[in-house]
Order: C-alpha cells, then sequence, then structure tokens
C-alpha cells in the first residue's frame, strides 16, 4: 500500500494521491467524519461500558458467569446480521417506531436509521464487548481487601472507589477505550448500512475509491494516512494515560 500510495495515474512515482488528499475538501470531510463517529461511539461505549463491567465484577460467581455469557453473545453473531438486525428494528417502520405508533406515544416515526443517530446506536452495540471485557478482567483482578482497608480507614464507599479502585482498574479502562477507538476508524460495514450513505467514513471512501474508480493508488494513499494518524493518537494516548496514572498514584 506504501508503495501504491506514490504511484500516479500515468503509472509514474508521483505525490498526486497526497496532494489530492490535501487539496480536496472531500477527503478532510471524510475524516472529520470518520474521527467524530469514533469519538462519539468511544464516548457512549465507556459511559456505559465502565458502570456495567463494575456491576458484572460484583455479582455472585453463577450470576456472572450468565452474565458474562451475554456480553460475549454478540460475537456469535456476524456483524453485518447484527447490523442488519439492527436496521429491521430502528427503520421508519421498523419495530420501535411501529410499536410506539401503535401505542400511541407519538404520531410520526423517530429518524433512527439512515443517519448519524442510526450508525451510532449499531456501532455502540457493537463495541461495547471490546470495553467490557479487557475492563472486566482488569477490575477482577484488584485486590478487595485494598477497599476493606480503605473503609477501615475511615473512607466512605465513594471515595474508597475514587482513591482505590478507579485508579487500579484505569489500565484496563484505557486500554479498552483505545481499542475501541482504533477500531472504530476502521469501521465499514454498520456505519454503510445504518448510516444510508450519508455518513461517509474513511473505510467508505477507500472502498468507493477501489471499486468505482479502480483508483489504488488514491485509496492506498488515503489508507496510509489514515494509518498515520492512528498510530500518532496511540502514541499520545499511550503518553497521556501514563502521565495521568502517574499522577492518580502519587
Amino acid at each position: 500500500m506504501f508503495y501504491l500510495s506514490f504511484i500516479g495515474e500515468d503509472g509514474s512515482f508521483s505525490l498526486e494521491n497526497y496532494l489530492r488528499l490535501w487539496t480536496t475538501p472531500v477527503y478532510g470531510e471524510v475524516f472529520k467524519i470518520t474521527f467524530r463517529i469514533s469519538f462519539f461511539t468511544t464516548i457512549i461505549v465507556a459511559a456505559v461500558g465502565y458502570p456495567l463491567a463494575f456491576v458484572l465484577v460484583h455479582l455472585p460467581g453463577r450470576l456472572q458467569n450468565w452474565a458474562l455469557l451475554f456480553v460475549l453473545l454478540p460475537f456469535w453473531t456476524p456483524v453485518l446480521v447484527r447490523t442488519y438486525a439492527w436496521l429491521v428494528l430502528l427503520q421508519d417502520h421498523g419495530l420501535i417506531n411501529d410499536g410506539l405508533i401503535s401505542l400511541g406515544l407519538i404520531s410520526e416515526p423517530f429518524e433512527l436509521s439512515h443517519n448519524v443517530t442510526g450508525a451510532l446506536i449499531g456501532m455502540v452495540q457493537i463495541m461495547l464487548p471490546f470495553l467490557v471485557l479487557p475492563l472486566f478482567s482488569s477490575m477482577k483482578a484488584i485486590d478487595q481487601n485494598l477497599i476493606a482497608a480503605a473503609s477501615n480507614l475511615g473512607a466512605t464507599p465513594a471515595r474508597a472507589f475514587r482513591d482505590v479502585f478507579f485508579p487500579l482498574s484505569l489500565p484496563g479502562f484505557l486500554a479498552g477505550i483505545l481499542m475501541v477507538f482504533v477500531l472504530c476508524l476502521g469501521f465499514y460495514v454498520t456505519p454503510a448500512v445504518l448510516g444510508g450513505g450519508s455518513v461517509i467514513m474513511a473505510a467508505m471512501r477507500i472502498d468507493a475509491t477501489v471499486r468505482l474508480y479502480t483508483s489504488w493508488g488514491a485509496a492506498s494513499s488515503l489508507g496510509i494516512v489514515l494509518l498515520m494518524i492512528t498510530v500518532l493518537l496511540i502514541l499520545v494516548a499511550t503518553y497521556v494515560g501514563r502521565r495521568a496514572g502517574q499522577g492518580l498514584f502519587r
């Protein structure tokens, strides 16, 4: 891909693919949409995933195993099947809108599909286990005697969570967030189906460049730029995470 990204339309070595990315506004818009959708998906997954993992860790043994089974259950179904299942639920005449209309709660269907809202809903559901599982593992490894010791020293449950439990769970939390964000950057199926063509992410643009225009050089340069930005963000997130961890443990 790196080699092809420097091959122009005439087959010679050229920088025209990268210059096109810089000078064509549509590519900038694609990157903005990609990172915006990935960011909001990660934020929602973090807001839902941390409390869920916390509850799972504190469930009794047998009940905890059943709950983990339900977290793992989506992995047994292909992403495409889950995406079309969400389409059946969210479309204008889907189960959710038809149910609400039949109950008299709404008069017009909500716009839940073929837009950013539909893409976010589908991506959050698919990405949630990728945060819950590493976070659950990190929380499971925390010695509960430390929480008891904090309570014996006069800490309230809220303070014990803030000063002891949360800092110890932070490595797993940051690892899960980073995994979710990076996976979202390359997402294709879910935003393509639930976005209805109004949500064009980088992977979809790469596919269109190859499939419609047969421009391997342009598609390769787009992929290389996305890869470089992703690596840079990972390095920055790793550095910030380490500094934050050091600050919490002082």
